[in-house]
């Protein structure tokens, strides 16, 4: 019995794909649409990919043009080649501004940059082209079903950002001074500038005790004549802290730096 099941389906197999390159070496570009979609149907998306490839062009200026591209795109997205369909999607939108998929083709092509987006320590360029998508989309078709999905994805890809400028930040604090940088400096920036770009993101307090850490650390390091004012740049900082996260389970070791940065300062 298993044996007969494994020969049907191997016939199958064959018959099936002595189908696919029959039609693959055709030159009837209207059955190969034919094809393409029914493989598209199948879920078979590499086969039908790679008809549609051979489509688009010779179906340009034809009536079959624009649903070509547009299967060609959402081909490749079903097939999980994110990268290569968010071309496609472009392409798409860029050639048919007002066409039947438009809304569809600038939603996808920001959505698959977005499932194709690495974990945060990783290179963000796909995070960014995620996010750019998004937002034209956003600017496009306010009021599309699919715009609070955006919205909220938009929101995830900068946590994700402001997540990697963290470990930028933690990386600097940790070097601290070494091979004659002043990599405490360098942490406070970074930190700084990721507070105005994520203003409201998780990481925000995060941001703000590295700075007041890194603060306090320079100034400890620092030579007698510059201890003074940079502890009292610490001491403002510590201020700030408090004002704006009375709760923060990091005060503990705020109230410590708080103590001996106002050592170093005169009355």
């Amino acid at each position: 019995m298993k044996k007969t099941l494994y020969l049907l389906v191997l016939v199958l197999c064959i018959t099936s794909c002595g189908e696919y390159n029959k039609i693959l070496k055709s030159t009837d570009n209207d059955l190969k649409y034919e094809y393409a979609k029914k493989y598209f149907d199948q879920k078979k998306y590499s086969r039908a990919y790679t008809l549609l490839s051979d489509l688009v062009t010779p179906f340009k200026g034809t009536d079959k043009a624009e649903e070509s591209l547009y299967l060609l795109a959402r081909s490749y997205f079903l097939a999980k080649d994110y990268v290569t369909s968010g071309e496609y999607f472009t392409t798409y939108y860029k050639s048919y501004p007002r066409g039947q998929y438009a809304e569809l083709a600038r939603f996808y092509a920001g959505y698959g940059y977005y499932l194709d987006s690495p974990e945060a320590r990783l290179d963000q360029s796909g995070t960014y082209k995620a996010i750019d998508e998004l937002q034209m989309f956003l600017e496009y078709y306010p009021n599309s079903e699919k715009a609070k999905e955006a919205q909220d994805i938009i929101i995830e890809l900068q946590e994700k950002l402001a997540e990697k400028e963290l470990y930028s930040v933690q990386l600097y604090y940790n070097l601290g001074f070494l091979m004659g940088k002043n990599n405490y400096e360098a942490a406070v920036i970074t930190a700084q500038n990721a507070l105005k770009d994520y203003p409201y993101s998780k990481y925000s307090q995060d941001f703000s005790f590295l700075i007041l850490k890194s603060k306090y650390e320079e100034a400890l390091h620092s030579i007698d004549a510059k201890k003074e004012d940079r502890f009292r740049e610490v001491i403002d900082e510590y201020y700030g802290f408090v004002n704006d996260y009375p709760d923060s389970p990091n005060m503990k070791e705020a109230k410590k730096i708080f103590s001996v940065a106002n050592k170093y300062v005169k009355d």
